[in-house]
């Protein structure tokens, strides 16, 4: 959105929490390891915001994606600029989201430690107004997969102009050979790992679709609170300190496996970003009504940890035949 309400419209009071909400915001959006462990902790306090729980999990998976650049076998395939620009795109995308969602989930706080609902503030924090309808609806009916899919829908439309569609992005990583290659293989999978080695998960396929975004959200989301998976995924969360590396969950593997990926703070550097300000995008776009339902069809298997393996199998076994090649 272009311009805030001045914030001398508001109360003392009011315009503390938005300075208080934007300053904690900042200092905990410094990069991807902040960012997952800072959703973490909300969850563990607030356990009704189960998208918070589902954002820390995805986001490790962000973190992964972006050491994996760096690892023992991207280099043998891409190029250091285009490697840069794949980073910068993860890291930009992880930024708007968190942004735009925690501003949102320390106002829930602010709203319960009052016990009145705050949610009229939502555009002062830049948040779209269709978020402004949900928060509220939640606070009346307390429907938390309502709330997490609100969520969903919007992270998606948060990044779609400024990253989707932005022309560099576009040109120079969305419509490169390498991502339309990787997005059609089913390479990119969000997994989420347990203790006993096991990986659970969704492939990311049509990325540059809004709604095929969304509907992937809501089937990591199924797939993160079934009842008889989620005490493992929680179980992982809070044993395992999230480095980046994929090492992290590769530990836990029955065959021992050596670490090729780095640690992300040994990495990369932290990114200073700007914000450029975007308008509304509950009033540029079409909403779409199928993006509020909440019930999720899975197509493919949900676990895959065998596939995941055959998968790793066939990306290295491209890669070294490419670097052959070169040779």
């Amino acid at each position: 959105m272009t311009q805030n309400p001045q914030l001398l419209q508001l109360p003392d009071h009011e315009a503390e929490i938005i300075q208080k909400i934007k300053f904690e915001t900042d200092k905990k959006n410094l990069d991807n390891i902040s960012r997952t462990k800072a959703y973490l902790d909300f969850y563990l306090e607030y356990p009704e915001m189960i998208w918070s729980f589902l954002a820390s999990m995805v986001s490790r998976n962000g973190g992964y994606n972006m050491c994996d650049l760096e690892g023992d076998w991207f280099p043998k395939m891409l190029e250091a600029p285009l490697r840069h620009r794949l980073f910068l795109t993860y890291e930009r995308a992880n930024w708007l989201i968190f942004r735009d969602a925690f501003s949102q989930l320390l106002l829930y706080s602010y709203s319960t430690k009052k016990n009145a609902p705050m949610f009229h503030l939502l555009k002062f924090l830049d948040v779209s107004q269709f978020m402004e309808a949900e928060w509220s609806l939640f606070w009346e009916r307390g429907n938390k997969k309502r709330l997490m899919t609100a969520l969903i829908i919007n992270e998606q439309n948060v990044i779609h102009k400024p990253v989707i569609k932005h022309p560099v992005y576009k040109k120079r990583v969305f419509n490169t050979f390498m991502f339309s290659f990787e997005d059609y293989l089913h390479f990119s999978t969000v997994l989420f790992p347990t203790c006993e080695g096991e990986l659970f998960g969704a492939s990311v396929n049509g990325f540059r679709s809004i709604s095929k975004r969304i509907n992937l959200g809501k089937r990591l989301a199924d797939i993160l609170f079934n009842p008889g998976l989620y005490p493992y995924f929680l179980e992982f969360a809070l044993n395992t300190e999230h480095t980046a590396s994929r090492h992290d969950y590769e530990k836990y593997f029955p065959v021992h496996k050596k670490r090729d990926t780095p640690f992300l703070r040994t990495t990369y550097p932290v990114i200073s970003h700007h914000d450029q300000g975007q308008k509304d995008w509950y009033e540029e776009r079409t909403f779409k009504r199928e993006w509020i339902k909440l019930d999720v069809e899975h197509r493919h298997p949900t676990h895959l940890t065998k596939w995941h393996e055959q998968k790793q199998k066939q990306l290295h076994a491209l890669i070294a035949l490419k670097d052959l090649f070169n040779t």
